[in-house]
């Protein structure tokens, strides 16, 4: 495994008017997940915005934004370097599993079979062998999630954010698919920063946990 360097936010304030939303300052290094923890509307996906360079502009954001050793404050969003994992998989419906996972694919993994040879390999450390040619929407909530994840891993980001990927899941589901989504973000060895309600997300990501605004919180 190769760690990449740490996703660190510098001072990152945002505002809405006369409203803080965002105050934190946060190293993550690759390898490990931190958490923000609140309610909705606490700031939480906001905080992601500013991460992925989609903050409308209505909201005003000051201080840094560094990973892989460059400063991304204010690149465009394609260019960051960075994997995001949504509330829902958001599979491209008239694509394969296959297809789907092709999307991601680096353009330096060159030729027929040596893309299909890495998405074979990753549906098989997955548990998702013969898999590859089905629709999207026969897989189960657990497969779907899964193969959202390998998608996102296989672009090779730099960092990791999750946006609540868990909460739509029952409980036994999302035991399995959080320990397997943080399994997969230390094994790849990037940094991970994950958004939550639920304090049992939280300790199972089992780094740090911060509010919207930088406090600690305790679980």
């Amino acid at each position: 495994m190769t760690t990449a360097s740490p996703l660190i936010l510098d001072r990152l304030t945002i505002t809405l008017g006369a409203r803080r939303l965002v105050d934190l300052t946060l190293t993550i290094p690759g390898g490990e997940v931190a958490t923000i923890m609140g309610a909705s509307g606490s700031g939480k996906s906001t905080a992601l915005a500013a991460i992925t360079g989609t903050l409308p502009p209505e909201f005003k954001r000051t201080g840094r934004i560094l990973l892989n050793d460059n400063d991304i404050t204010d690149i465009p969003t394609r260019l960051r370097g960075v994997g995001l994992m949504f509330q829902d998989p958001v599979l491209f419906p008239h694509l394969s599993v296959a297809g789907n996972l092709a999307f991601a694919l680096p353009a330096h993994v060159t030729g027929r079979a040596a893309r299909r040879a890495r998405i074979e390999q990753a549906l098989a450390s997955a548990g998702l062998e013969g898999l590859a040619e089905r629709d999207p929407a026969t897989l189960s909530g657990g497969q779907k999630a899964r193969v959202a994840l390998l998608r996102t891993l296989l672009a090779e980001p730099k960092a990791l954010l999750l946006d609540e990927p868990f909460s739509r899941l029952d409980a036994d589901l999302r035991s399995q698919i959080r320990a397997f989504t943080f399994q997969r973000a230390r094994a790849a060895g990037i940094p991970t920063l994950l958004v939550t309600h639920d304090a049992e997300d939280a300790r199972a990501a089992g780094g740090p946990v911060l509010s919207p605004l930088g406090d600690s919180l305790p679980l």
